[in-house]
């Protein structure tokens, strides 16, 4: 279950990810201004992330091998659209609409599910080994891309995440299994199969908003969702879109630049999966205090110096590693306090915030190269509020972390 998981994720966010990387080769092409196709960006990050909330009631309604193949639908007809764009309309359904709720139909809910459904140990390992396919699958193909684009043009580029999604999709659908009561086996580290919950009656909106309510009533999940919605910030809103255009302004080649979004992609999958092993183990809040603060120090120094390739490819590897390491933490302190059926659908309402607040960063990160003509500022905006991120954990008191039983 967690390697079907897996690949689906991976395909489903590379289709978010990769038309990132595709920005300059479109604005050639097409020739339309980097904030003009960088807007769409930011819509479909948006869209991703407001997904999530109600595709936690989705979830739990319909559960996940339903939700991936109507996830899938929806993403191929929007690769689909992307591939054959000409006119800004297109743009902005494929790549902004179709391929931000497509995926965002699924989003992290799949891997906080799967996690809290089919395991009572190692929750923590387990999301992190699925979130760091989420972003490795955002970045990792995105050099591939690059210089396919290079040599045939960014249309065939997009074959990529087309041909995986089709293909992870099919699989998951035909054996894959909602719960592991469906299959009757236990879930890992316990040895009675447990009884499957009766069948939500309300609708999956009610169940979403529900979820919603419930978390507002509690400070833990209003410092979840500012934390990560600056994770949003600092991580898929600025560098995946920029992190490009940036190296260009420092004289990088487009396609060495591309290669060090394979080398935050490969160090995140390490990073985000050592973070969920550590989060079985540790308190989850002061490994937040220390991700957001080290990410902050990356991304200052970043634009404080003058830095060489080599310098660039050094701070992909810290970065990587630190790229979504605030995932599983995050998670773990979610289900910890509002139980394994409710928890991950009120996740879904943090990683809306995570990625609304991506996909302003986008945009704005755009519009402010444009009219600047530098990145700096952003940059200088997204390290900062990693630093407010890192000293909010110091509010959360162990009462707060108390299981409600839900």
């Amino acid at each position: 279950m967690v390697a079907l998981a897996f690949f689906s994720a991976l395909f489903a966010t590379a289709s978010v990810g990769v038309p990132s990387v595709l920005i300059v080769p479109m604005s050639k092409d097409l020739g339309w201004s980097i904030g003009e196709i960088a807007a769409p960006t930011g819509l479909r990050l948006a869209l991703f992330g407001l997904s999530a909330p109600f595709a936690g009631g989705l979830m739990l309604k319909y559960g996940p091998r339903r939700m991936v193949g109507l996830s899938g639908f929806v993403l191929i007809i929007g690769l689909i659209i992307s591939i054959f764009t000409t006119e800004k309309w297109h743009l902005w359904l494929g790549m902004g609409i179709l391929l931000g709720i497509g995926p965002g139909l699924t989003a992290m809910q799949l891997s906080s599910v799967v996690a809290s459904r089919w395991f009572s140990e190692r929750q923590g390992l387990v999301i992190g080994l699925m979130t760091g396919a989420t972003a490795t699958g955002t970045l990792i193909f995105m050099p591939l891309a690059a210089t396919i684009s290079d040599l045939y043009g960014w249309r065939a580029a997009m074959a990529i995440p087309t041909i995986g999604s089709v293909i992870s999709i099919i699989l998951f659908y035909l054996f894959a299994w909602d719960r592991p009561e469906n299959i009757n086996i236990p879930r890992l580290g316990e040895t009675e199969v447990g009884l499957a919950p009766e069948p939500y009656k309300e609708n999956f909106v009610v169940l979403s908003f529900n979820a919603l309510f419930i978390g507002m009533r509690t400070k833990l999940f209003w410092i979840l969702a500012l934390t990560f919605m600056i994770c949003g910030i600092s991580s898929f809103g600025l560098t995946q879109a920029h992190i490009v255009p940036f190296c260009g302004d420092l004289g990088v080649p487009f396609a060495a630049a591309a290669w060090l979004l394979a080398v935050i992609g490969v160090a995140d999958l390490i990073g985000t999966t050592g973070s969920g092993w550590l989060a079985d183990r540790y308190d989850n809040r002061w490994l937040l205090t220390i991700y957001y603060g080290f990410r902050g120090v990356s991304l200052v120094w970043l634009v404080s110096s003058d830095p060489s390739y080599a310098a660039l490819t050094i701070f992909a590897i810290i970065y990587g590693l630190d790229f979504i390491a605030t995932v599983p933490p995050t998670v773990k302190l979610t289900i910890g306090r509002f139980g394994r059926e409710i928890g991950p659908a009120i996740f879904g309402w943090i990683f809306a915030s995570h990625h609304v607040a991506a996909g302003l960063m986008t945009v704005g990160a755009g519009v402010s190269r444009d009219f600047i003509g530098s990145y700096v500022p952003s940059f200088l905006f997204a390290g900062i509020t990693c630093f407010i991120a890192a000293a909010s954990f110091y509010f959360v008191k162990n009462s707060d972390m108390k299981s409600s039983n839900i």
